[in-house]
């Protein structure tokens, strides 16, 4: 035997905001495009990459922290008003859909 195992390993990242490591699926990329940070949940926009979970606490931490700028490694600060609209959608989907049991919306009859 090779000693090689059959899990497949998980890609991890950073949060820039809460710092503590999780899997790359669970955090939200962003990327820097003409001084405004934008969601990038796809990962396919061209540029450096700065990963944060996807919740208000972490993006409040990140920007507080000056994050952002130091991570994409651009100069002065940036614009975090299309990267907040998009948590902040994202936020409230997942807790309304935590609020019904099994988490899916049910129809009313």
């Amino acid at each position: 035997m090779s000693g090689r195992t059959r899990a497949r390993v998980c890609p991890e990242r950073i949060c820039v905001g809460c710092r503590e490591r999780a899997a790359k699926i669970e955090l939200l990329r962003t990327v820097a495009v003409e001084g405004e940070c934008v969601p990038d949940p796809r990962g396919t926009l061209p540029g450096r990459g700065a990963y944060v979970h996807p919740a208000p606490v972490c993006l409040d931490q990140a920007v507080r922290r000056r994050a952002f700028p130091r991570a994409l490694r651009v100069p002065g600060p940036l614009d975090v008003k299309a990267l907040r609209h998009y948590v902040e959608q994202a936020d409230g989907c997942r807790s309304s859909a935590a609020r019904l049991p099994g988490g899916a919306e049910q129809a009313t009859r």
